[in-house]
């Protein structure tokens, strides 16, 4: 009586394990074969052999031990194995929802860039006293842009200073790479390069928030001689080469909803790009993106703080993720950084998730440059705290003093 009543136990197991050790089964080997080829077709016919094979022979074994007939166990085994296949199309392999992008505002216009970029940018003309120095504003992320002409840029404008603001290459309006791997630290500052060219500037102002903050560092260090000044707010790190996410900071306080298939995606987005890029295309992984800044966007500013409005500039899915894994391997920019002589304003906000000593690096290694303490706001110091920022930036552009900030410790 007890070896039947264990083997029916084991054969009950064995069935419930053929479904979970086929899903296991088939996410190692789509593991596997993305660490291979980049070939998607090849990719999926992996991991569908190895869930159909695992989940057919421990079927098979499981209604064995049942004592089920040999004829009628080879089709129940062929039923869990189909169930188990449509499970992983309907999940990973099936397209997920595509958020459509707002309507492309007045006044967005493109460079075509000699780096193969095309970006889309806007630009507000100086209207006060003519400056020859244009300014240009680089948004976050990397892949997160901004909508239009900031607020503060309009004011600049109006004293006199030639403002630009481009989507940067993967991200909004400009172009998506078919090759994702060319990603990269280096592709950013080449194609501020350009852009400054074909602005016909000599130098330029830099005002850089968040990951900008971090391209501003790494275009200081490649073209020192090409700003004039620069601004750095809430910046992410100098270098990813040393930073983890415990020192870095986190800003989320409520996690979107992950499935299977996003799962799948950032599992190869960290092995392979290119295939996740062939799994999920563009337009499905930005619009996870967007969904993951809207959730995000209530939880970097200080209790209280409004509501950052929303818009439809598309984030950039794998801009963000390639860019952010080169950026932990490209050589460190400090040593370059501390020769740099540019004028360099850096703004804290009071409660901004970045980790302080982040912050404090930018002071300790631009020999040039103020670090000023923002209360009252977050990460965006532009939205919390619009006043105190646009005066900031209009002491600082006027070559105006400014209070510094040299403390190794936030202030209470």
């Amino acid at each position: 009586m007890l070896p039947i009543l264990f083997r029916r136990m084991a054969g009950s197991v064995l069935l419930l394990l053929s479904v979970v050790l086929a899903i296991g089964g088939g996410v190692l080997a789509f593991l596997v074969a993305a660490s291979l080829t980049s070939s998607i077709t090849v990719i999926i016919l992996a991991s569908l052999v190895v869930i159909a094979g695992v989940a057919f022979l421990l079927s098979r074994l499981g209604f064995a031990l049942l004592r089920v007939r040999r004829s009628l166990s080879v089709w129940l085994s062929a039923v869990v194995t189909v169930l188990v296949g449509v499970l992983a199309a309907v999940t990973v392999f099936s397209p997920g929802p595509v958020t459509q992008a707002g309507a492309v505002p007045p006044g967005v216009r493109y460079w075509d860039l000699p780096t193969g970029s095309r970006i889309a940018y806007q630009h507000a003309p100086a209207t006060g006293t003519g400056r020859s120095t244009p300014v240009i504003f680089l948004h976050g992320g990397p892949g997160t842009p901004g909508e239009g002409i900031p607020a503060a840029g309009q004011v600049l404008a109006a004293d006199g200073y030639p403002v630009y603001v481009y989507d940067q290459v993967g991200a909004g309006r400009s172009s998506r790479l078919a090759d994702v791997t060319q990603y990269t630290v280096a592709r950013q500052v080449a194609d501020l390069e350009a852009i400054r060219v074909a602005i016909g500037a000599d130098q330029i102002v830099l005002i850089g928030q968040s990951w900008g903050g971090s391209l501003t560092a790494q275009y200081l260090a490649a073209h020192p001689d090409r700003v004039a000044r620069a601004v750095i707010t809430s910046p992410g790190p100098i270098w990813r080469g040393d930073v983890t996410e415990a020192n870095e900071g986190d800003p989320w306080t409520e996690e979107p909803d992950v499935s299977l298939r996003d799962l799948a995606m950032f599992a190869l987005v960290d092995v392979n790009p290119r295939a996740a890029h062939a799994l999920v295309p563009d337009a499905e992984a930005d619009s996870w993106m967007h969904k993951l800044a809207l959730t995000g966007r209530d939880s970097t500013g200080c209790p209280g703080s409004p509501t950052a409005p929303a818009h439809g500039n598309m984030q950039g899915f794998y801009v963000n993720q390639v860019t952010n894994a080169d950026f932990a391997e490209i050589p460190d920019p400090r040593p370059a950084l501390r020769k740099v002589t540019v004028p360099t304003l850096i703004m804290r906000g009071e409660c901004d998730f970045i980790k302080w000593g982040i912050t404090r690096d930018y002071r300790r290694t631009l020999p040039n440059s103020t670090l000023v303490y923002v209360r009252g706001a977050g990460h965006a110091i532009a939205g919390n705290q619009p006043e105190v920022y646009l005066g900031l930036l209009r002491d600082f552009l006027a070559g105006r003093p400014m209070p510094d900030y040299s403390s190794d410790t936030p202030p209470n």
